[in-house]
Parts: structure tokens; sequence; C-alpha cells
């Protein structure tokens, strides 16, 4: 974590901004959960826990910062609230996630599987591609056995 820490720190000072204390307190957090789509009051509440003097509005400047230096992905998997998600290490663009419409778990993706729709977008439009997001929304794994063993049980019984 140290490692990526720096290199974060490394970020913000070649676009001139320094890794203050609240900064930094925001960083670790989500370093220490980077599998779990925060949103700012869940990261609040975690950097509060180590931090109480740092605020809220602090915690969503951080937040809008690191968003626009392209440190972390701002994301909504369409129930109104904004997730934040680290970009991985080296990543030209975000990864894609597999939103479930049952139990609300995400799964991400992070291989890039858009390459080839970059390239005829570009070509037929003449549109310059810097990102790209990608979610799709269904029935993961769980659910979906959990429907199956239900039905199959459903049919054993009748």
């Amino acid at each position: 974590m140290e490692n990526r820490l720096e290199k974060i720190k490394k970020q913000l000072h070649s676009s001139s901004y320094k890794l203050t204390p609240q900064r930094e307190a925001t960083v670790r957090v989500l370093l220490e959960h980077e599998n779990d789509h925060l949103s700012a009051e869940d990261v609040y509440l975690y950097v509060k826990e180590k931090s109480p003097e740092i605020g809220l509005a602090t915690v969503y400047r951080t937040l809008e910062l690191l968003t626009e230096l392209k440190i972390v992905d701002k994301i909504n998997f369409g129930d109104g609230v904004s997730r934040y998600d680290l970009r991985q290490e080296g990543a030209a663009h975000f990864h894609h996630h597999l939103v479930c419409i049952e139990c609300g778990s995400v799964e991400e993706i992070q291989e890039d599987l858009l390459e080839d729709v970059e390239e005829i977008v570009e070509r037929r439009w003449n549109f310059k591609i810097k990102d790209h997001r990608l979610t799709f929304h269904g029935i993961c794994r769980n659910c979906h056995n959990k429907e199956s063993t239900t039905k199959d049980a459903n049919a054993l019984n009748k």
C-alpha cells in the first residue's frame, strides 16, 4: 500500500498539489477498501474513525480532486449514489462492472473489452475517445444459482 500511496503522491505533485494529511487519510481509506466501491459518505465514515477532525466537505473536495486527476473514477450504478473507485495502476481506461439487480453485488472486469468498438467509433465518427465506461446489469452467479436451486426444488415438490 505504501508503494501505491507514494505513486499517488507523485501524481498529485505533478499536477501541483500536495498530499496533505487530509488527502492521505482519504487515499488510505480508498486503498484499504479498494474492492468496495465506496460512496463519499462511506469514505468519510472510515476517515472519521482514524482522523475525527476531518470533515465531510474535505472528503468530498478530496474525492473530486482525485477524480479530476484520474486517480479515482466516480461511478454510478443507477441507484443515484456516486461511488469512488481507485483507477488501476497504469490503466488507460476505466474498468467494467457487472451489477446484480437482485442482491446489488458488483463485480469488476479489468480486461478492456471495447478496443474494437473504440476503433470503429473513432474511425466512423471522427471522435477521439479518451475513456469509456461499461456497466452490465443482470443477475450474478450466486443469485442465478439460488434461483436455479429454488426452481429445481419446486419442480421436485410438484
